[in-house]
């Protein structure tokens, strides 16, 4: 039998376990791509085996994924068909979504963030405008193509990510700095429907109606989602938010600003968070924390169409200015009751998730790699990139889970097979044999496949070698699927 074709059997193989009733749990594929509805059930098998082929091949070409030309031919097809979108390729991971939220306890935190997707092309005309830039100094400009993407991910307060809730991509036909803009026009005059803007709006209304329950989530943004507008239209969801403001609004009577009334407002608390810098290290800063609740008002240009609000401002500032990275200096907003010292500690600490939904942007970029995809459209390019978010997703709960939830059973995120060929493949020490196995087990032995050294004092595995680990564990895994057929044993 040729390659390709036990190739093919085994990825049917692998998909028939996963589909089953018992492999159907929160983190299996088939719990993913089991509710999306395509228009043409062909559509729907070709979007199920082309995820298979590209979570086995993570990170490499679409022809090195599909190994032959046919396959390769059916994944463009797909790919560019007129009736595949990014809804209908996430319908089925935000119904699962849906079901995580349902099933964990406390409230759920929306992280909310822009990320753009960068193509450097010969010809990319088919491509939108992300901004200009220079080749050196002092010569010509240059126009970078690509893609924005706003993403709304559900995490748990402990971390977990349970999902996205809603997506948004486009394009620019054309880019003018904001300086620039605001010589000719004044931005808080634009309405919101007309700006980029409305995005937040949008996807706080999509992630909202969604899961159903207003009341249990908080929407987190940074200081791009500081938005009047957004303001009211949480009121009026019945949602919360947790927002980092830039703007010194007018508060009170409109006689003072934010800034003013939060300097004479009293240290309440002091708090270590861990924060990053630009290169990704975390390390702890020590903050100072006031809060006062505060009777906001919108801009000036639309006071008539806007309501005042009472919101609650959290100031949480360094007292000096640390080495290597830029001051901590965070003004959050946010319609949450904040009475005590606890609330506003606890409000912070939901605040520092935010960069969780960046690392599920950078597994998108680093570990998919949807930035060296070499398609010519947007629209397929588009549809890569929302196969990638169910992926990169898997990943980031994947290793999230070994650490909120160490304890619990293998077989939410692991077939039999796969639990077999790692019992195979790395031995438990002796002392760990006579317990029963474990999620955070198996997943320990994922990242070792990719790298992970699993020293006594090492920290839990990242994301990168648990991607590693996933394309690695396919391989060995298809390669036990044909021994045991070969060999009949």
């Amino acid at each position: 039998m040729p390659k390709q074709k036990w190739v093919e059997l085994f990825q049917a193989a692998q998909a028939a376990e996963t589909s089953s009733s018992a492999a159907r749990n929160a983190g299996s594929l088939a719990a993913e791509l089991g509710g999306c509805q395509f228009q043409d059930v062909r559509l729907g098998r070709r979007f199920q085996k082309l995820v298979r082929q590209l979570e086995s091949r993570l990170g490499q070409s679409i022809p090195l994924a599909c190994q032959d030309w046919t396959n390769t031919k059916a994944a463009y097809r797909f790919l560019s068909n007129r009736r595949v979108s990014e809804e209908p390729i996430l319908a089925g991971h935000f119904r699962a979504t849906c079901d995580r939220v349902a099933a964990a306890d406390g409230p759920i935190l929306i992280l909310h963030d822009t990320t753009e997707f960068t193509y450097y092309r010969e010809s990319a005309q088919s491509l939108g405008v992300l901004h200009k830039g220079f080749k050196s100094w002092g010569q010509e400009r240059y126009v970078v193509r690509g893609i924005l993407m706003h993403s709304s991910l559900a995490v748990t307060t402990e971390g977990l990510p349970l999902g996205l809730t809603a997506i948004k991509f486009w394009s620019r036909s054309k880019f003018k700095g904001t300086n620039a803009l605001k010589r000719s026009v004044n931005p808080t005059r634009i309405p919101i429907e007309e700006k980029e803007s409305i995005r937040w709006l949008e996807n706080l209304q999509r992630s909202t109606e969604l899961l159903g329950e207003a009341g249990r989530c908080v929407h987190i943004g940074d200081r791009e989602s500081d938005i009047y507008e957004l303001f009211c239209t949480a009121e009026q969801s019945g949602t919360k938010f947790l927002l980092r403001t830039c703007v010194d609004r007018l508060a009170g009577e409109s006689k003072h600003t934010i800034s003013a009334a939060m300097r004479n407002a009293k240290v309440k608390a002091t708090y270590r968070i861990d924060v990053r810098d630009v290169k990704g290290t975390v390390t702890e800063a020590t903050v100072e924390v006031r809060y006062e609740r505060l009777r906001i008002q919108p801009p000036i240009g639309k006071q008539k169409k806007y309501p005042s609000l009472t919101l609650t401002v959290i100031h949480a500032q360094e007292r000096t200015k640390p080495r290597g990275r830029e001051k901590v200096d965070w003004k959050l907003i946010t319609n949450l009751p904040v009475r005590s010292r606890k609330d506003a500690l606890e409000k912070l600490s939901w605040y520092a998730m935010r960069w969780k939904i960046e690392t599920f942007h950078k597994i998108l970029k680093s570990g998919c790699k949807a930035e060296a995809s070499k398609l010519r459209a947007a629209e397929r390019i588009v549809n890569l990139i929302a196969v990638f978010c169910i992926l990169s997703w898997r990943i980031f709960w994947m290793t999230m889970m070994n650490r909120v939830a160490p304890a619990a059973p293998p077989t939410l995120a692991l077939t039999t097979v796969e639990m077999h060929v790692l019992d195979l493949l790395i031995q438990d020490k002796t002392a760990n044999r006579r317990r029963k196995a474990t999620l955070a087990s198996y997943l320990t032995k994922i990242a070792r496949l990719g790298g992970y050294l699993a020293r006594t004092k090492d920290p839990p595995p990242g994301n990168a070698v648990m991607w590693r680990g996933l394309s690695r564990l396919t391989d060995i895994e298809l390669g036990f699927f044909l021994g045991t057929h070969l060999v009949g044993n």
